[in-house]
C-alpha cells in the first residue's frame, strides 16, 4: 500500500469525502485528490503532523522513503525501538561547505537496523527536497565509494558537505536538493580534490 492509498484508507474509514479531510488539515480538495493519486512525492512537515494527528497514527507512516535511505525517525513524536548509541563527529553542511572538525561532540540513538558507523549534524537548507532540514542528524556508513545517484557525505578539500553524488568519467556532480543551490562540477583533475566520508543511510528529524 503507497501513501496515496493509505491516506484513502484512513479517509474513507472515517467517512470523510476529499473536500472534509482539505478542511481538517487546511489544503484544497484538489490537495487531497492528488495526494490519493500518488501525484505528489512529499507531503509537507505540518501537513504529516494533522494527519497524523487527526488519525492518532505514527507520522512516520506518511514518509515517502527515498531508496537512498533505509529509514526516516521523527524524533521527539514516537520512541525510536531498538537502537545503538554512535558517535556524533559534528556539523556538516547542508548548503556551502563547512570545515568538519572531526572531534567526538557526543552519541546518537540510532535504530539497530541501520547501518550507520557515525552520524553528523546536518545545517543549512540545501537537502530540504530530500526531506533533510537544518539541524536534523544524518546516518553516515563510512565508505569510500557510492553508487551514482546515492547522497553521501564528502569531503571538498578539507571541507566537509552533504550531497547527492552523482559520478562520470570525467567529472564528479555534487547535487543540492533545493533548485535555489546551483551544483559543484569537478572535472578531471579536480575530482582529485573529491572525498568521500560515506553513504547517508538515514537520518533523524522534528516535525
Amino acid at each position: 500500500m503507497d501513501i496515496g492509498e493509505y491516506i484513502k484508507m484512513l479517509r474513507t474509514s472515517k467517512g470523510l469525502s476529499q473536500e472534509d479531510l482539505g478542511k481538517i488539515v487546511g489544503v484544497q480538495r484538489a490537495a487531497v485528490q492528488k495526494w490519493e493519486a500518488g501525484k505528489t512525492q512529499n507531503l509537507k512537515r505540518d501537513t504529516i503532523k494533522k494527519l497524523a494527528d487527526f488519525f492518532e497514527v505514527n507520522p512516520a507512516n506518511f514518509i515517502d522513503i527515498d531508496k537512498t535511505f533505509d529509514v526516516f525517525s521523527i524524533s521527539g513524536v514516537m520512541p525510536l525501538p531498538n537502537t545503538v548509541k554512535k558517535p556524533r563527529l559534528g556539523v556538516i553542511t547542508c548548503g556551502e561547505p563547512i570545515l568538519a572538525e572531526e572531534n567526538l561532540e557526543g552519541y546518537d540513538e540510532v535504530p539497530n537496523n541501520i547501518e550507520c558507523d557515525f552520524t553528523l549534524r546536518c545545517k543549512g537548507d540545501s537537502m530540504i527536497n530530500a526531506r533533510i532540514n537544518d539541524g536534523d542528524v544524518v546516518y553516515i556508513k563510512q565508505q569510500s565509494v557510492v553508487d551514482s545517484g546515492q547522497i553521501a557525505a564528502v569531503m571538498i578539500d578539507n571541507e566537509a558537505t552533504l550531497k547527492r553524488v552523482y559520478i562520470y568519467d570525467d567529472k564528479i556532480i555534487l547535487q543540492p536538493e533545493n533548485p535555489k543551490y546551483q551544483p559543484f562540477v569537478f572535472i578531471k583533475e579536480e575530482m582529485n580534490r573529491i572525498r568521500i566520508l560515506g553513504k547517508a543511510t538515514g537520518f533523524t528529524s522534528k516535525l
